[in-house]
């Protein structure tokens, strides 16, 4: 079991700094490189730098919302 906790811990740890080095290349770095680069064709353009967090900061805290409500409902339930 322990080989399997390393190796999703490898895997999420991969892929957060994945997406970190690209969103941060994507918003610090590609501004000052010119618009006719070719590097431009491997990222989506600047508003997705903001539209996409955003809308993945409010899918979280809907569903973050939802688990808290049912949890207080279900301990309402329980009590009654």
């Amino acid at each position: 079991m322990e080989l399997a906790d390393r190796a999703v811990g490898f895997l999420l740890t991969f892929t957060s700094l994945s997406i970190f080095t690209y969103y941060t290349f994507w918003v610090i770095i590609l501004p000052f490189v010119d618009s006719d680069n070719f590097i431009h064709n491997y990222f989506l353009p600047q508003e997705y730098a903001i539209l996409i967090p955003v809308c993945a900061g409010v899918v979280l805290l809907s569903l973050l919302c939802i688990f808290i409500g049912l949890v207080l409902l279900k301990s309402k339930k329980k009590k009654a």
